[in-house]
């Protein structure tokens, strides 16, 4: 059942920012200020069902809670309206996560209020405060990581789109990725050759020599081994075009690189920022890439402030809370 909906929260209080990312939860405890009072982070189940994933979000809430809180704010994987609380669409890095009643079932679980948004929206969020972002300004925000996500914002608002689904870069045609099969069900998508699994499986496919996870196939680049160095460097072109291509269209005066992927070293980026700046129209050239300026605290912090700007979902006292 969908909990009843009211405005954002009163600034007066802090609450819990939740990231949920296809490997990871995070959580914090934000004061009103923004300073991070407590953390705490878990493993996604991903593989188990949405409600065995609103359970851990609800278990990861509870570790960072205190009685002073007073709401909850989602950052999630996946296509979210924040309106209905719902998640719209969704790739299969997580299981069954499509369709899932996101904002209702975890304010069932904790009592709380609860807004909710996709992961990357909430994380570019961060980046339109302060004297250095203009009026006129558009951004270009890229999270690359198990997935590719991204958002665009546009005189300092983020656009959400049809059903939610504006920014998600991963689901760009690619010609690097041609004839690869997406987690979204297509083929030839960005993510399936940009992603960290993307290039983990790309390796596999030209060495023949199987590798667990993407920081493998770093190590093994960093060594000068010749399958591990084309499998990064293709998938950091590969993003780097897009993102070039997209900053002509959108006349972009900021992208942004966020995610685990561009945290593997020089060898990525430098790829990247090469095929980025080759794809730019003269206007532009001067355009770089740059990290996001809330560290590794971003995603926590952009989920925390959707309690003040999106509608909370709070739960139906009828049927009660789950604890």
């Amino acid at each position: 059942m969908r909990g009843r909906i009211r405005g954002p929260r009163p600034d007066d209080a802090p609450v819990i920012g939740l990231d949920l990312g296809g490997t990871k939860i995070a959580a914090a405890l934000v004061a009103p200020d923004g300073t991070v009072l407590a953390r705490h982070s878990r493993p996604t189940p991903a593989t188990e069902g949405a409600e065995a994933v609103l359970d851990a979000l609800a278990d990861t809430a509870r570790a960072v809670r205190t009685p002073a809180a007073t709401a909850i704010g989602v950052a999630a994987a996946g296509v979210i309206d924040p309106v209905t609380g719902t998640v719209t669409s969704a790739t299969d890095t997580l299981r069954g996560w499509a369709g899932t009643a996101l904002a209702a079932g975890l304010a069932a679980r904790t009592g709380l209020p609860v807004a909710c948004d996709n992961d990357v929206r909430a994380a570019a969020a961060t980046e339109l405060a302060g004297p250095a972002v203009s009026e006129a300004s558009v951004l270009l925000y890229a999270a690359v990581g198990t997935g590719v996500g991204g958002a665009v914002a546009v005189d300092g608002r983020v656009l959400h789109g049809a059903a939610g689904i504006a920014g998600h870069l991963g689901h760009l045609p690619s010609p690097e990725a041609e004839g690869l099969p997406c987690t979204c069900g297509a083929t030839g998508h960005l993510e399936a050759i940009a992603a960290g699994p993307g290039i983990t499986a790309h390796y596999t496919r030209m060495s023949g020599v199987p590798a667990d996870r993407l920081e493998t196939v770093a190590a093994r680049a960093a060594r000068g081994e010749p399958h591990a160095t084309a499998a990064v460097v293709l998938g950091a072109r590969a993003a780097g075009r897009a993102l070039g291509g997209l900053a002509n269209a959108l006349g972009a005066d900021r992208v942004v690189l966020a995610g685990g992927v561009p945290r593997i070293g020089a060898l990525y980026l430098d790829a990247l920022h090469a095929a980025f700046a080759g794809e730019l129209m003269p206007p532009l050239r001067s355009l770089r890439p740059v990290p996001p300026r809330g560290g590794p605290d971003t995603a926590v912090l952009g989920a925390a402030a959707l309690t003040s700007t999106l509608p909370l979902h709070h739960p139906d006292r009828t049927t009660g809370a789950r604890r």
